[in-house]
């Protein structure tokens, strides 16, 4: 065989008859293609065997009787600027995704990829987009309970149980499991923080292109030094947390206003206008 031939091979799925084979042929390149593969194969496990790991919480509920596991979790509690995102996620039972991970843990073109995968792959998912009126009315922890327990009894499929990540929350009768840490230890909520943080990193750019002075598709509503300059010069927007400081203690009579936005997390037609 020529080494395109064995490269297209070992790119597929060999058989162990073919592994035999080719590890008898002494050319280098052969063995360096061989080499290539079972590099593969071995991270290829790891993985299988670190996403294991991460549904060792899921299992136990499926053992206890559970049939559908929802995992819970935010994007955006500690930003001056921009809403709090909230996602419901349940996964199959059968679920492999590899890379899938803690939103914070990975780059923004594989979160994206894992957004689009997980959309594919999920049996419901549902997203909360908490307004700014809220977070002030209601203090952020709060606004993060009321909208963790909306976003699962929105789901299309009521979970048995759902995991979340370092919250207690009380949802119907579904039965709720805080999780310190929880988008690190349970595939479920770390499938939900990347919803919620792509669903929010994506309205963030929107409205950098609303409000250019204030580098929102950079600091995604934190409180940068050209975000607090920004604010000093031209003022809050209605995105802006009144209740957070230092936005509570500046100047905000100058209040930069655009068009709301429309945006749509899952599909077309899901509108979030800011209340102020």
């Amino acid at each position: 065989m020529t080494i395109n031939q064995i490269k297209e091979i070992l790119l597929g799925n060999p058989t162990a008859d073919q592994i035999e084979e080719l590890s008898q042929d002494k050319r280098v390149a052969v063995q360096k293609l061989l080499q290539s593969y079972h590099k593969r194969c071995e991270k290829a496990a790891l993985e299988k065997e670190r996403f294991h790991k991460m549904l060792s919480y899921e299992r136990q509920y499926y053992d206890e009787g559970a049939k559908l596991i929802a995992g819970v979790d935010e994007a955006g509690r500690g930003p001056l600027a921009g809403p709090l995102v909230i996602a419901a996620v349940i996964l199959p039972q059968d679920i492999f995704i590899s890379g899938l991970n803690d939103s914070k843990q990975i780059s923004a073109s594989k979160r994206d990829k894992l957004y689009d995968e997980i959309l594919q792959k999920a049996v419901s998912i549902s997203v909360n987009v908490v307004s700014i009126s809220n977070i002030d009315e209601l203090n952020i922890y709060r606004a993060t309970q009321v909208g963790m327990a909306e976003v699962l009894l929105n789901l299309d499929l009521q979970p048995d149980v759902a995991l979340i990540d370092a919250m207690p929350v009380e949802a119907g009768n579904i039965q709720t499991v805080s999780l310190v840490h929880g988008d690190a230890l349970s595939a479920s909520i770390a499938a939900a923080s990347i919803v919620a943080k792509v669903t929010r990193d994506r309205i963030m750019e929107k409205l950098a292109v609303l409000y250019p002075a204030y580098g929102f598709a950079g600091n995604k509503g934190y409180g940068s030094k050209e975000h607090m300059q920004a604010i000093k010069i031209e003022g809050a927007t209605p995105w802006h947390r009144r209740s957070y400081e230092p936005v509570k203690s500046m100047n905000l009579d100058a209040v930069k206003r655009r068009e709301n936005i429309l945006y749509s997390p899952l599909k077309d037609g899901y509108e979030y206008e800011p209340q102020n």
